[in-house]
């Protein structure tokens, strides 16, 4: 776990708002990146050497510290990465080559939250209420206003497909590390994860004759937001608030990486805020207070079986040195 148990609910809570703040601003910054580096390189290019970069530094710190990764462990994070990096990044991107518009990528993978909360159900036995899922649509909406002035097509028909093949790739790894809980730590889970992303994002550039970097210094900016940020501080952060919270709640904070992108984007690169996009703001802001804030469903937890009932006096307590109270001993007591 990554908070003490000693922690009070005060603490926690505010460590949590904490952690969740900086995981959206972070995870947010990824889309920065790909825009910084759009012009400078093709996607398979940027995302090679993202991990090439962001792998290799982990690599250096393992090698160091020499932690011993169960093959179980080993095997599940190779999925996950795949799915959780690879899948997801990969048809993230690819949509966009492919003329799918940001705003219809944005809307497409913020089905994330709704489907990762639905399957946590069955998958995971993890609860959600009424409220819950009033939220998550909610937050759809949200993401809809926001992303509302950019919603056009352009795109083949199949290249809607690869953002929903995203969005369940994620959801996959999700669902995938909360069923079979890996015991290994972040720092090592992330080195794996990171390892396999850069061997597939190498062999696709490589196999189109994109992999040797340009000296664009908007390149390396980029490598450098999608590092620093985006991996080590977004996605990272992103198994940190679903080890802490769940599954369901965790993914509610996707619906404002939506509007922290285009404030950022507003920032930097002077992009137009509308009316519109800013209800949009305000509906996916209010859509996640109402997720988080909702009281969580109630059931058992099917790991901690209720212990049963302590026995009363009158049923035979025990002695100090842990034995029964036999009839003798108690007349012997009362003597």
């Amino acid at each position: 776990m990554y908070t003490s148990g000693t922690a009070t609910p005060r603490r926690d809570a505010l460590l949590g708002a904490a952690i969740g703040t900086v995981f959206v601003v972070t995870w947010s910054s990824g889309f920065i990146g790909a825009q910084l580096g759009a012009g400078a390189a093709p996607a398979s290019t940027l995302l090679a050497w993202r991990f090439i970069v962001g792998g290799g530094l982990l690599l250096a710190w393992a090698c160091r510290r020499r932690p011993r990764i169960p093959p179980r462990d080993l095997a599940l994070h190779l999925l996950i990465g795949a799915l959780g990096q690879g899948g997801y990044l990969y048809g993230v991107f690819a949509a966009a080559e492919h003329g799918v518009s940001a705003g219809v990528d944005n809307l497409i993978t913020a089905l994330q939250p709704l489907l990762a909360a639905v399957l946590a159900v069955p998958v995971l036995g993890e609860p959600v209420t009424r409220r819950q899922l009033a939220g998550f649509a909610a937050g759809l909406g949200g993401v809809a206003l926001v992303v509302g002035g950019d919603l056009h097509g352009g795109a083949p028909a199949w290249a809607y497909a690869l953002p929903l093949a995203a969005t369940l790739c994620l959801v996959g790894a999700t669902l995938i590390e909360r069923r079979t809980r890996p015991s290994i730590g972040l720092v090592d889970a992330l080195t794996v994860q990171a390892g396999i992303s850069a061997l597939l994002f190498t062999a696709l550039a490589g196999a189109g004759g994109d992999l040797a970097p340009p000296a664009d210094p908007a390149f390396w900016t980029a490598v450098a937001v999608l590092v620093g940020l985006a991996m080590f501080g977004g996605y990272g952060l992103y198994w940190v608030n679903v080890r802490r919270s769940g599954v369901g709640r965790a993914s509610a904070l996707l619906y404002l990486t939506p509007p922290a992108t285009m404030l950022g984007a507003w920032a930097i690169f002077g992009s137009t805020l509308t009316p519109l996009s800013l209800a949009g703001v305000l509906a996916c802001a209010a859509a996640v207070a109402v997720v988080l804030r909702a009281p969580a469903a109630r059931g058992r937890d099917r790991r901690s079986p209720a212990q049963p009932p302590v026995r009363r006096a009158a049923a035979g307590r025990e002695a100090s040195d842990g034995s029964p109270r036999t009839p003798a001993r108690r007349r012997a007591a009362s003597r």
